[in-house]
């Protein structure tokens, strides 16, 4: 039997400490070396920056955008009661007591339009008034504004802001109207945030599942010598799936939020509020680097929180001004844009957290469509039973706005709860709100039928199904009057 010498504790210590020291060394030398490498290939990782610092940086594109659009509305204002863009009241869904000016969505789009074109300008002309937060090399987007709102997504809201003002000015049908949410529909998916959306959906199920996470299919082989069309003619089901989402948020948001444009101050309030929360989210992923739409993001962000902030004022309760479909048509498209670019690299949670933060158009929108499909109505006939009429006649109209806005502040902290955490408490507590929500909102709408149907059961109106024998017993009696008339 061999016995082993034991090593003293203290020698022991030393040996191991040395060793420690060396590896240490060694990963110094390395990492000194990535950094070299990373330098020469513009890859430099971003540095560490707070919420608040980013925030900082971006403030500019929001404070313009205020601006422009506080001071834009009077003026905007006076042009349209010079021009008769007005809005009467009536007896049922627009009882404000004067006419009122339309065309409010229009300085929300200069607005909106300023504080884009700030983040253009600001860096070469006044970068102390901007400051775009650091991101990796492999994060950069290239071109002349890497950092600057997509001009796809500029020309996709001003088309939609357009085709709503013409219709505010002279009226057109419903399908222009749609065919300007398709054309900015298309300049989303010519962007393809619709697509990363989908592949974060479909890759890591569907695709994993049967075996091709591309999901992609060759379904012919043209010639090269055919001009335009050589090579594999292939279908894309991220693609194509991704562009159906991206075509259903547009047209979601924009009729969502152009349904709820029914008090002072509302849409523009409720909005901002949401926005505030896509804003934190947006914060959030430009800290971890999330990708090349980070600064986008956030320019686009503010330029909405700004343009809605000094819109505001002009539209609270009493209004001076409404916002119009170009205004609603307008915000609704923005919010899905924000929505959808949250899962930009497939992050869909993000999406998902950024559906709830909208909360209070979607609600009211399915609550329409539940609504009216009950009464046997088409889905375009208006009608007074809205969320924010409900409460109107309860609350008054700054009690109903006001009380909206608590109700968005909680989808608001819902959303990004949702979003940070994952954790499976706050989606049962999502669900439990929007559940109360819409079996409350129910209720009221169909008060007037349960009156209706609790009078006529008190009226003795309503009567049960006769049975067999009571439904025979007219026909027995007829017959014995014949035959007691026979005899």
């Amino acid at each position: 039997m061999t016995f082993i010498p034991a090593i003293p504790s203290d020698a022991l210590s030393t040996e191991l400490t040395t060793r420690l020291d060396s590896i240490d060394a060694q990963i110094s030398v390395l990492q000194e070396e990535r950094a070299a490498l990373e330098e020469i290939a513009g890859l430099q990782p971003p540095l560490a920056q707070s919420a608040l610092d980013i925030f900082q940086g971006y403030i500019g594109v929001l404070v313009v955008a205020f601006l422009v659009t506080l001071l834009a509305t009077p003026i905007v204002r006076k042009l349209a009661i010079a021009n008769g863009v007005i809005d009467h009241p009536d007896e049922t869904r627009k009882q404000h007591r004067m006419p009122i000016a339309y065309l409010g969505g229009v300085a929300v789009l200069l607005g909106l339009l300023a504080g884009v074109l700030f983040s253009y300008l600001a860096p070469e002309f006044m970068p102390e008034l901007l400051t775009f937060h650091e991101q990796s090399g492999a994060n950069k987007a290239d071109g002349i504004f890497p950092h600057a709102v997509p001009l796809w997504i500029v020309a996709g809201f001003s088309v939609i802001a357009i085709v709503g003002l013409i219709d505010d000015v002279h009226g057109v049908s419903p399908r222009v109207k749609i065919g300007g949410q398709l054309f900015g529909a298309a300049c989303l998916a010519w962007g393809q945030i619709g697509t990363d959306v989908a592949a974060g959906v479909l890759t890591p199920t569907l695709g994993a599942w049967i075996g091709n996470p591309e999901l992609t299919w060759t379904l012919a082989t043209i010639p090269d010598s055919v001009p335009m069309l050589g090579g594999p003619l292939e279908f894309d089901l991220i693609y194509w799936t991704g562009t159906g989402i991206i075509a259903f948020f547009v047209l979601g948001a924009c009729n969502a939020s152009n349904l709820i444009d029914g008090l002072d101050g509302l849409l523009s309030g409720v909005t901002a509020i949401a926005t505030i929360g896509f804003t934190l989210l947006a914060i959030h992923l430009a800290m971890i680097d999330d990708g090349w739409l980070d600064g986008p993001r956030l320019v686009l962000c503010l330029a909405v929180l700004g343009a809605c902030l000094g819109f505001l004022p002009h539209n609270f309760n009493p209004a001076s001004i409404f916002l119009g479909d170009c205004g609603s048509l307008l915000l609704g498209y923005c919010s899905a844009v924000m929505i959808l670019s949250l899962g930009a690299t497939g992050k869909t949670y993000l999406v998902a957290g950024g559906i709830i933060i909208y909360g209070i158009p979607i609600v009211d929108t399915v609550l329409a469509i539940i609504r009216r499909k009950m009464a046997g109505k088409k889905m375009s006939d208006p009608d007074s039973d809205h969320l924010h009429h409900m409460l109107k006649r309860a609350l008054g109209v700054k009690g109903a706005v006001l009380a909206l806005y608590a109700i968005g502040t909680g989808f608001c902290v819902l959303g990004v709860t949702m979003s940070q955490t994952k954790a499976r408490f706050v989606y049962g507590l999502a669900l439990l709100f929007v559940s109360y929500i819409v079996v409350s909102a129910i209720k009221i709408a169909r008060r007037k039928q349960f009156e209706e149907e609790a009078a006529a059961i008190k009226a003795g109106v309503a009567r049960r199904p006769e049975t067999p024998s009571q439904q025979a017993a007219p026909h027995d009696e007829a017959a014995s009057g014949v035959a007691e008339q026979g005899v």
